[in-house]
C-alpha cells in the first residue's frame, strides 16, 4: 500500500501567498510586482474552497512564495484610517466618524426607516415586526446575568444552527438550492437529507465530507464536534481561568494547554504556528497571515456578549482582546459585532435594536459595517429571501467565502429578515450560503437568546441534539447542554 503524503492544511507558503496576494489587494494595496512575479514563476493560485493545494510546490518556488509574504507585509494600507485595528482607534472612530458623505443607511426602528413588510410564507415576518418573542423575566441590563436557562437556550440555538449547516459547508449556493429543492426542503425549514435524493445530483454535488455522516437529517446522533462549538467552550475555560481581565496572551495559553493544533484552521492555525515559532500576540495576528480577516474570531465572540448583558460597548472590548490574537481589522470587528449584538440580545432588546448595537461598537466607515447596513436595509426591502441572498452575492461574492465581510452581511440580513423567530434565523442563515454552519451558529445563539428558554425552541432541532456535546476540548466530551449552560453561568460572574 503507498503511504499517503501528509499535506498540512492552511500553512503551506505557496497557499498562504495566493490568499495575501488576494487579501492585499482588498485592503487597497498595489500588490501587482508581487502577483507577476508569483505567476510568471508558475506560482498557483489559491485553493479555491480548500486549505492545501496539490501538488506540494518546488522548493524554490515555496522560497519565493515565503519572500514574497515579507515583501506585501510592507506594503502601505490605504484603508487604514477607516479601518484601524487597536481597541482605542476603533472607539475614537465610532465616537467621532461617520459613513461617507455624511449619511448613513437607516436601520430598523430608527425614524426614517421603511415601513414593516408583509407576512412571508412561513409565518414569520420580515423586520418591522416586535423583532422576538416576549421578554424573558430576569433578563435585564448592564450589571445584571444571564439566567441559566437563557444560556441553555443559546448554546442549543448555537448547536442547532451549526449542525444545520455542516453537510452544505465549502458548497457554493446554487448547490445548497439544487439538494434542498430536490429532497423539498425549499424554502429551507428542516435539516438535509440524502433521502430521495437522486443519485446524479449526489454525484454532481457531493455533501461536505467530513459531515454528511453526522449532520444529514438520517445520522444524526447528538452534536458532533465542530470549531463553531469548541471556541466558545473554551472562552468559558478562559472566563473560569483569567476571569473578564483576560489579556490576549492568556488566549494564548489556554489553547496551548487546551486546544489541538489539527483542530484549528485558517487564521486560528497560522497564529497557532506562530505561537510555537515564539512570534507573541499581536504579532501573531499579521505574520503570514491572510485568514486575518476571516470569520473566526466572530465564532468565539459569544461568551463575551453573554458575559455583559445590556452592554455592547464591554462584550466588545472584551472580543476585541480575544480577536486580536489571530485576526486584524474587519475580522477584529466582525467578533465585536457580534459580542455587541447578542450583549443587547441578553439585555432585553429585540433583534433590530441588537443589530443596530453591535453596529454601534465597530468603526462606521469600515466596509464590514458598510456591508451590514446595506444588508438589513436589503432584508427590510424584499419579501423573498433568495432574492436578498442573490443581492448580498452579487455585492460581496468576490470575497473568499469564509472572509467576515460576506458572512457578517448575510448573518444581519438573516436575523433582520426573520424578525426574532428561531426557524427562520437559522434556516435563512445557512441557505445563503458561504460559510454555512459558522452563520448558523451564530444566528442560532442569537435567536435561542431572544428565545430565553430551551422550551421555546422547535423540538424538531433540539431533540435529535441529545443533550450530547462531541469536542476534543479536554475533559468535556460528551457533555450535556444543561451542564454546560450551568458551567458558562459560574464563568460570566463577576
Amino acid at each position: 500500500m503507498t503511504e499517503q503524503p501528509l499535506r498540512v492544511t492552511w500553512v503551506q507558503p505557496e497557499d498562504l501567498l495566493g490568499h495575501e496576494l488576494r487579501q492585499a489587494s482588498e485592503d487597497g494595496r498595489d500588490v501587482s510586482p508581487q502577483a507577476s512575479t508569483w505567476h510568471t514563476s508558475g506560482g498557483p493560485p489559491s485553493p479555491p474552497r480548500a486549505g492545501a493545494s496539490t501538488p506540494p510546490a518546488p522548493p524554490e518556488l515555496r522560497t519565493l512564495a515565503l519572500r514574497l509574504l515579507d515583501e506585501l507585509a510592507l506594503l502601505p494600507t490605504p484603508l487604514g484610517g477607516r479601518e484601524p485595528t487597536s481597541l482605542p482607534e476603533i472607539v475614537r472612530s465610532c465616537d467621532t466618524a461617520g459613513p461617507p458623505g455624511g449619511t448613513r443607511t437607516t436601520v430598523p426602528g430608527e425614524p426614517g426607516a421603511p415601513p414593516p413588510a408583509p407576512s412571508t410564507p412561513t409565518g414569520a415576518t420580515v423586520p418591522g415586526g416586535p423583532g422576538g418573542p416576549p421578554p424573558v423575566s430576569g433578563r435585564g441590563g448592564v450589571g445584571a446575568s444571564l439566567g441559566v436557562q437563557q444560556l441553555h437556550a443559546a448554546w442549543l440555538g448555537r448547536a442547532a444552527g451549526c449542525l444545520l449547516g455542516k453537510p452544505v459547508e465549502k458548497l457554493e449556493l446554487p448547490a445548497i438550492r439544487t439538494l434542498a429543492r430536490a429532497t423539498g426542503n425549499w424554502p429551507l425549514t428542516t435539516w438535509f437529507t440524502a433521502r430521495g435524493l437522486p443519485q446524479d445530483l449526489a454525484a454532481r454535488h457531493p455533501w461536505n465530507r467530513r459531515s454528511a455522516a453526522n449532520s444529514l437529517a438520517e445520522n444524526i446522533d447528538g452534536m458532533p464536534e465542530d470549531d463553531d462549538l469548541n471556541y466558545p467552550l473554551l472562552n468559558v475555560l478562559l472566563l473560569q481561568r483569567y476571569g473578564r481581565g483576560f489579556r490576549t496572551a492568556d488566549v494564548a495559553r489556554l489553547w496551548l494547554d487546551q486546544l489541538p493544533a489539527g483542530r484549528t484552521f485558517t487564521a486560528e492555525r497560522v497564529a497557532y504556528r506562530n505561537l510555537l515559532s515564539g512570534i507573541e500576540p499581536p504579532d501573531t495576528a499579521r505574520h503570514h497571515n491572510p485568514f486575518r480577516e476571516w470569520i473566526g474570531a466572530a465564532i468565539r465572540a459569544d461568551v463575551h456578549g453573554w458575559a455583559h448583558p445590556g452592554d455592547p460597548a464591554s462584550a466588545a472590548a472584551q472580543a476585541h482582546r480575544d480577536a486580536a490574537l489571530t485576526h486584524t481589522g474587519n475580522g477584529v470587528y466582525s467578533a465585536m459585532f457580534v459580542a455587541g449584538t447578542i450583549a443587547a440580545a441578553g439585555g432585553g432588546a429585540d433583534v433590530h435594536a441588537s443589530l443596530r448595537s453591535g453596529l454601534a461598537v465597530v468603526p462606521p466607515r469600515s466596509r464590514l459595517a458598510v456591508a451590514v447596513r446595506d444588508a438589513v436595509e436589503t432584508a427590510r426591502a424584499h419579501q423573498d429571501f433568495d432574492t436578498v441572498v442573490d443581492r448580498l452575492h452579487s455585492a460581496h461574492g468576490h470575497y473568499h467565502w469564509v472572509h467576515a465581510i460576506p458572512n457578517a452581511a448575510l448573518l444581519a440580513a438573516a436575523l433582520t429578515h426573520a424578525d426574532g423567530d428561531f426557524t427562520g434565523s437559522i434556516c435563512r442563515a445557512v441557505s445563503g450560503g458561504w460559510d454555512t454552519d459558522s452563520n448558523g451558529a451564530t444566528a442560532g445563539s442569537v435567536a435561542g437568546l431572544l428565545a430565553g428558554h430551551p422550551d421555546r425552541l422547535p423540538e424538531r432541532w433540539t431533540a435529535p441534539l441529545k443533550n450530547r456535546l462531541a469536542t476534543s476540548v479536554v475533559g468535556f466530551d460528551g457533555i450535556g447542554f444543561d451542564e454546560l449552560a450551568r458551567l458558562t453561568q459560574e464563568a460570566l460572574r463577576p
